[in-house]
């Protein structure tokens, strides 16, 4: 028995660039994709007044800062955690923050999140400020703690709300009720990553760089990290994520990349010149997740 292959008709694809292979071009056409949506350049991102929360949480950090007080950043320990961590780390750092720590609970001690029990180590740390990222969204009780103890709270998450919500100083979180950020699938990394952003901003308008002699930093030197968080955990790539990914993606292929990665592409044995999302989520990631296992 025979079975006719029979073809679609072309549909109009001449509102994309010239440029894209004919097939991709019909591809794109059928989905809906738009010439906008295949401009992957950083000043394409969704602007950062859209998230809720966003410029209180700068604004109390950068409050921080001035006062030197110990800032916390509490990640986890899967690969948006992680990245979201180092991002705010080396960020605060490039800023000038002379008080900065971080923490990854061990979930079998600690439970997930912000729980009360990794706020009775932050205590031990003297913090004064935490910031938790890619979790806190649903750390009710660990919240209320570090309130208890004095401590200011800023919540910055992607996952979805539960019916309450955590009595944090700031809540950045584009899931939450009432933000209009258009990218719902964004990851904690890239949440970390406005946030950095946004503080970065106000640091400047205050003249802090001047004042400390530093030099306002280059965010997009973390991009690497950012796109390696943002295909780790699987999140929806939709415009804003292609566009922070394809950024990271750059930087590897040209040389400009974090040397943890470039090692790890090394053990996975990807070429960084060629490297795709692709192999961030099934070489790298898998790689570490392995190294773990034997371990």
């Amino acid at each position: 028995m025979s079975h006719k292959i029979v073809r679609r008709p072309q549909v109009d694809d001449s509102h994309l660039p010239a440029s894209l292979p004919p097939l991709l071009k019909q591809l794109y056409a059928r989905r809906g994709v738009t010439e906008t949506d295949c401009e992957l350049v950083l000043t394409k991102l969704l602007r950062p007044e859209t998230m809720k929360g966003l410029a209180e949480a700068a604004v109390l950090i950068a409050d921080a800062m001035a006062a030197s007080k110990s800032i916390l950043i509490v990640g986890d320990f899967d690969a948006d955690g992680a990245t979201s961590t180092s991002v705010c780390m080396l960020a605060l750092k490039m800023m000038g923050a002379n008080k900065v720590d971080y923490l990854i609970p061990n979930r079998f001690d600690y439970g997930y999140g912000l729980s009360p029990e990794i706020v009775a180590v932050a205590y031990s740390k003297s913090a004064d400020v935490l910031i938790t990222v890619d979790n806190g969204i649903s750390s009710i009780e660990g919240v209320a703690a570090a309130k208890l103890l004095g401590m200011q709270v800023v919540v910055t998450d992607h996952h979805l709300p539960g019916q309450s919500l955590p009595n944090a100083d700031v809540i950045v979180n584009p899931n939450q009720s009432g933000c209009e950020f258009a990218s719902k699938s964004i990851a904690g990394v890239g949440v970390a990553f406005y946030l950095m952003s946004a503080l970065r901003a106000e640091l400047r308008q205050r003249d802090w760089y001047k004042q400390h002699h530093i030099n306002e930093p280059n965010l997009g030197t973390l991009l690497d990290i950012v796109a390696l968080g943002t295909v780790a955990d699987v999140v929806s790539l939709d415009a804003n994520n292609r566009i922070l990914v394809n950024a990271g993606l750059q930087r590897v292929r040209s040389g400009r990349c974090r040397v943890g990665i470039t090692a790890l592409l090394e053990v996975a044995k990807r070429n960084p010149d060629k490297i795709v999302a692709a192999d961030f989520g099934f070489a790298v990631v898998a790689t570490v997740k392995c190294s773990r296992t034997v371990r």
